[in-house]
């Protein structure tokens, strides 16, 4: 079993049961899924970064990307509808705790000047997303091997009700958030 599964169940159960006054331990929010977004829009002019991109999400998350197509035409970007401008992968159950202490533990701290992630990320519904600016932070990413750097949005989705209860839980869970 994952040490941070076993943390939630161990530990943040039963402490959030007892501060935010739960009957039930189904009361007590937990992570659906995590999404992490790509966004490679200059693969319009050279398709051959979305190898290299997918080949580095894959490594990233431990699962192969899907790759998400243009919905309409916008002449101005030069972009046409069915030409693939990101790539998403959504990461549930075992793996999905893997990558979440792996970011925690050790992503995060090789940030450069990493004082804690932004608190003002929730979307009011209970969930948190964070933006990660280069993909070289992961140990996976052999940097003589990178074609481009490439940032990438990751999405927390919990079944939270409101942004301070999904703070306190990803609080808990080991997220460092900014002090104040």
């Amino acid at each position: 079993m994952n040490r941070l599964l076993q943390k939630f169940r161990e530990n943040v159960v039963p402490e959030m049961m007892k501060t935010r006054g739960y009957k039930s331990p189904m009361q007590v929010p937990k992570i659906t899924k995590i999404v992490v977004n790509m966004g490679i829009g200059e693969a319009k002019n050279n398709p051959k970064i979305v190898d290299g991109a997918t080949e580095d999400l894959r490594n990233i998350t431990g699962q192969k990307p899907m790759q998400r197509k243009a919905r309409k035409s916008i002449s101005n970007f030069k972009l046409r509808a069915g030409m693939t401008v990101g790539l998403k992968v959504t990461l549930r159950g075992e793996r999905m705790y893997f990558f979440m202490d792996k970011l925690f533990n050790i992503v995060l701290p090789r940030v450069r000047d990493f004082r804690g992630v932004p608190t003002k990320s929730f979307d009011g519904r209970g969930n948190y997303s964070l933006g990660v600016k280069e993909q070289i932070v992961f140990p996976e990413i052999n940097y003589d091997k990178i074609d481009q750097i490439r940032g990438m949005d990751i999405c927390f989705v919990t079944t939270a009700t409101n942004d301070e209860e999904c703070r306190e839980f990803l609080e808990r869970m080991g997220m460092p958030f900014i002090k104040k």
